[in-house]
């Protein structure tokens, strides 16, 4: 391997877990552990939520969608900007005015602790499969870009040292050293894909923007592609986008955290809506990229360039194509993607499981001391799941993988479908809401798992628990958030005609919410 990209690499490694740990390291109760004491800046913030939503496989694979799909994943973006407007204004005031370090506390004011548990349950086993095939999804392609390099790991020991390095200062520092660290990795990749892009631009041709969109490469949006089958067609992607935009930045705990860690609510909303567009921005580099990609190529398919799948083609050109340098710059990027993604899954999962589940079902309000305790002490014991679940896997098999990065489609139409119910049916009470909630996931499992449609024609085939292939394609995914409120939604509101007048906690939360929020927070 080149010895300057191994010593970036090698930097990068040391520098992060040492950095969080310099910030984070005067941790001086509970909340500021959680939700740093409420003072984080909205700019980091925003950086930190758009850190936390990449992946590996996106720095990867989104360059390589421009090859089958153009500029049409940017639609879906287009729907994330309108979903987190939406949560701005309609979710995140509820958690300020509450005062809040979970974003299931809502529900639990709303409807009562049995909903907060299954909400936050839910969450914990959602994140688990979601973050750790994640986790070993993105040891993947650091295997294959350190095999060129002749350094050889097992997925295991990637999976290892990558979970033990985010642990020292996700433990130490809490979200205050997470999100800092964000901000770094954030500008790491980004600064990589922006370096590669001026190396791809000084070996095109002059003409090389003509020549991708003759061949229909900056095609930005499709009117054309069936709604329910195609995620790519104008109408899902902007609705869909919408949507899963709501549930995972408005009703999950994994942003929601993050937004709550602003000093007020008004940074809150800035936060989250800036990460829109920066979440967009970042999409259009990784698709330019791509598109240069297309021409540096020679305008030839995936299949005609002897790879595997799209997402190889920005694989390989960091390997064979960028200079010295500049590879050790990218690969770090890789890494910084994983640790970032894994460290805010550490911090959220052990804020939840304080806050919604110990403190909830014990009923104990233990000194600050021991809350910041029990805090770290989860984050330890989630690290070391995360790295157990994901070294079990050894193989690439796409069935696994695509499981885990799916899962979210099984649950976030019930959770942001449960927010939704206690804020629009009054009536609901928590009963309604839990039947409501373990309907939609059941729902949500058989459609898909089992309903398909005719990949020609569009049309409904029928169930068939058989993996789509050939001639049968599955639900496009943008559809499940969306599909999954409504259904929480039909349950629950039906559920609450039973009951004559409104549910008596949905006038306490909103009481206590106005009450709340006429004392700042500290």
């Amino acid at each position: 391997m080149r010895g300057v990209d191994l010593a970036i690499i090698v930097v990068y490694l040391a520098a992060m877990p040492l950095i969080g740990v310099l910030v984070g390291r005067k941790q001086r109760s509970a909340a500021d552990y959680f939700v740093g004491e409420r003072s984080l800046p909205w700019g980091a913030v925003m950086l930190s939520v758009v850190a936390t939503e990449t992946s590996t496989l996106t720095v990867i694979s989104t360059p390589g969608l421009v090859f089958g799909n153009a500029f049409l994943f940017l639609q879906l973006a287009f729907g994330y900007i309108i979903g987190r407007v939406i949560a701005a204004f309609v979710l995140l005031p509820r958690y300020f005015r509450g005062n809040l370090v979970s974003a299931y506390a809502f529900l639990g004011k709303r409807f009562g602790s049995g909903l907060q548990g299954t909400a936050s349950v839910t969450f914990v086993i959602t994140r688990l499969l979601a973050e750790g095939v994640r986790l070993f999804a993105g040891a993947i392609p650091i295997k294959v870009i350190l095999g060129h390099y002749n350094i050889h790991l097992d997925y295991w020991v990637i999976v290892v040292i990558l979970t033990a390095l985010t642990l020292i200062y996700a433990y130490i520092g809490g979200i205050k050293a997470v999100v800092w660290v964000d901000v770094i990795q954030l500008s790491l990749y980004l600064g990589g894909a922006a370096v590669a892009a001026i190396v791809l631009l000084n070996k095109l041709p002059g003409d090389w923007m003509t020549q991708a969109s003759d061949d229909g490469k900056f095609m930005l949006v499709d009117f054309t592609k069936n709604l329910l089958t195609s995620p790519y067609a104008f109408v899902t992607a902007v609705l869909g986008g919408a949507a899963l935009s709501m549930a995972s930045h408005g009703a999950d705990q994994l942003i929601a955290q993050r937004l709550m860690a602003t000093r007020s609510l008004r940074d809150g909303q800035k936060a989250l809506i800036g990460s829109g567009i920066i979440v967009t921005i970042q999409f259009a580099l990784f698709l330019l990229v791509g598109a240069m990609l297309w021409v540096f190529n020679g305008r030839k398919s995936v299949a005609q360039l002897g790879l595997q799948s799209p997402d190889d083609v920005f694989s390989r050109f960091i390997i064979d194509d960028l200079p010295v340098g500049v590879s050790g710059l990218l690969i770090a990027g890789v890494l910084a993607s994983t640790m970032g993604a894994l460290a805010s899954a550490l911090n959220a999962l052990s804020t939840s499981t304080v806050a919604d589940l110990y403190q909830r079902f014990t009923k104990r309000a233990p000194e600050d001391s021991k809350l910041l305790k029990h805090g770290r002490m989860w984050t330890l014991i989630w690290a070391v799941v995360f790295a157990l679940f994901a070294s079990l896997f050894s193989t690439t098999k796409n069935s696994v993988i695509e499981l885990g990065l799916a899962i979210t489609g099984y649950t976030y139409g019930a959770l942001l479908g449960a927010f939704v119910l206690g804020l629009v049916i009054k009536k609901a009470r928590q009963l309604d809401a839990i039947i409501a909630f373990v309907a939609t996931v059941v729902v949500m499992a058989f459609v898909i798992l089992g309903l398909k449609f005719s990949a020609k024609t569009g049309g409904l085939i029928g169930i068939d628990f058989s993996k789509a292939a050939g001639d049968k394609v599955a639900l496009a995914y943008p559809w499940y958030t969306l599909l999954g409120v409504v259904i929480t939604l039909v349950v629950g509101g039906l559920l609450s005609l039973r009951h004559r007048t409104p549910d008596p906690k949905a006038a306490e939360a909103e009481a206590a919410g106005e009450a709340e929020a006429e004392v700042p927070a500290a």
